[in-house]
């Protein structure tokens, strides 16, 4: 599916412009059936303005400190994920390649369970999800709802029967060893 993005930005008289009005398609990986990921925006470190709009560079699906991203998320039900047939080998290089770095992050032996060093803002669009941390406790999202993820180890899980749609921005976070 692909997703308007428009972007403004300033000219050369510090005037706000359309600096872009185009469509993004998503991110599919052979490991997630259905999932689709649209990172729309982001950057790896603060923005300074004004500017002309262009897309900052960034270089890691996840944010480092005082780095952001922002984007659109499909998760497809559960009872429709199927992953007979996959090469694991083939998949896990085809998600770095799509999603540099973003593999480190999870969980091999309970998959979608990962932590990050992000404040993560998530809305519900459409559809229900549930929440799983630490233990498995759950947390039952439906659209409309929201999250703001601190930096804990989770993972989100469709045991419903329609995709679920979220919008989030993670910012990256400094995690203190303790």
């Amino acid at each position: 599916m692909k997703v308007r993005r428009v972007v403004t930005g300033h000219d050369s008289n510090n005037k706000a412009i359309v600096a872009d009005d185009s469509e993004v398609d998503g991110i599919t990986v052979s490991l997630n059936p259905g999932a689709e990921d649209h990172t729309l925006w982001g950057s790896d470190e603060p923005l300074t303005f004004p500017d002309d709009g262009s897309k900052p560079p960034f270089f890691s699906y996840f944010p480092p400190l005082g780095g952001f991203r922002f984007g659109l998320f499909t998760i497809p039900p559960m009872s429709n994920t199927q992953l007979e047939n996959i090469d694991f080998e083939k998949g896990l290089e085809e998600l770095e390649e799509k999603m540099p770095g973003a593999v480190s992050h999870f969980e091999p032996d309970n998959p979608g369970m990962h932590t990050t060093n992000t404040v993560d803002f998530v809305y519900v669009i459409s559809g229900e999800v549930w929440l799983e941390l630490d233990d498995g406790k759950e947390v039952h999202l439906k659209a409309g709802d929201t999250v703001v993820q601190n930096g804990t180890r989770h993972a989100f899980r469709n045991r419903g029967s329609e995709p679920c749609r979220m919008v989030f921005c993670m910012i990256g976070a400094k995690r203190e060893n303790k």
